[in-house]
């Protein structure tokens, strides 16, 4: 595809070229404290993008003090990844074409194109119903105006601060270089190796993976298949054990009072959309089929969902009636609710069952 984009171009395809011709030298004047400086520039850069421009401005999972949006919209000119407006547009673009043509870097594309080629030849305009809340926010609006001249001030400061502790070479090299080579290549993995190497256990109809190794180089933004089914959801790692620095880090905000309102699923609930997608994609292969185990499977799928989506609601109606409920209903109804939460956990593992036989049985590619 023909590049439009020229002047971001020369200026990505100089900087790797200056990396490069000048990393020999930079290992020689290496030292703990330049790794330290370079490891927390990096932290910094990937949690602006994660935080403020992926989770709190593109996708609202939550809403933010005044205070904790400056910090990210500040910070985030040393990622050099366009303004949370422009990000952000492009994002939700991305999320709702996903996996067609007129996603911005769509996988469907090649590998290189949703790494890094996207960049160079695509130029949509802003549309302004796409960002309609965000051209209404004061702080976004500053920052997209003036994010050329705080992309040059906000890595002047890093340079600045780099000399003080270490040579002038080591500060260019390993705090403007080497963490914009890091970074940008870590964030376009998510474009690029998230929807192609990894597991989908979330939305299998969709090229993005979950993908451990990603999270760990992403902060976080590794379980894509997951964040492309519920996308609203602060968290993207959703188990304990999970990955996430940015769900950390937002929690936290929550509790000083820099972040409230936080968007998650509970299991239930994202069990309930996960067989409603479940039930949407193998139902379409199964009316292809004809015979008398397709027709068994489709009555069987049909009944488990009733029975999954009549259970939850009964116990979300006995949780609610909880609330108001004195000492002994109290003790009757946690009865009633411990006696379906194990009806949904049977329910849940026969529609796995059931899926796992279905798609195994006719082929179904996930």
């Amino acid at each position: 595809m023909r590049i439009v984009n020229w002047s971001i171009f020369s200026f990505m395809v100089g900087y790797h070229v200056l990396l490069v011709l000048l990393f020999p030298a930079y290992i020689k004047v290496i030292s703990w404290e330049s790794l330290i400086f370079l490891g927390l520039l990096i932290m910094i850069s990937c949690l602006s993008i994660s935080t403020g421009y992926h989770r709190l401005f593109s996708h609202k999972t939550y809403t933010a003090h005044p205070l904790w949006e400056w910090l990210w919209l500040l910070i985030s000119p040393l990622a050099l990844q366009s303004s949370a407006l422009r990000w952000a547009h492009d994002h939700r673009i991305h999320h709702t074409h996903v996996d067609t043509d007129k996603d911005p870097y769509s996988i469907k594309k090649g590998f290189w194109y949703a790494h890094v080629w996207w960049i160079f030849v695509y130029k949509d305009p802003i549309n302004p119903r796409l960002v309609s809340d965000l051209m209404k926010n004061k702080r976004v609006m500053f920052q997209h105006r003036h994010y050329d001249k705080m992309v040059l001030f906000v890595n002047a400061a890093v340079f600045g601060i780099g000399c003080l502790f270490m040579s002038p070479l080591a500060a260019f090299v390993g705090g403007i270089l080497l963490r914009i080579f890091i970074v940008h290549h870590c964030t376009w993995f998510i474009n690029s190796l998230a929807h192609t190497w990894g597991s989908k256990m979330y939305a299998k109809e969709l090229s993005a993976v979950d993908n451990a190794i990603l999270a760990f180089l992403t902060f976080g933004e590794g379980y894509h298949n997951y964040h492309h089914a519920m996308p609203n959801d602060y968290r993207n790692g959703i188990r304990w054990y999970h990955f996430d620095p940015t769900k950390w880090l937002i929690w936290m905000a929550s509790k000083i009072g820099l972040a409230k309102n936080l968007k998650w699923f509970n299991a239930s609930r994202l069990q309930r959309v996960l067989i409603a997608k479940d039930k949407k994609l193998v139902l379409k292969y199964l009316k292809q089929q004809f015979d008398d185990t397709a027709s068994e499977l489709r009555k069987r799928f049909e009944e488990l969902s009733r029975a999954y989506d009549y259970t939850d609601t009964l116990l979300m109606e006995k949780l609610a009636e909880l609330k108001k409920a004195t000492q002994e209903q109290r003790e009757l109804l946690l009865v009633e609710i411990r006696q379906l939460k194990r009806e949904l956990a049977v329910l849940w593992k026969s529609w796995g069952s059931l899926t796992k036989f279905a798609m195994r049985h006719y082929r179904i590619a996930a």
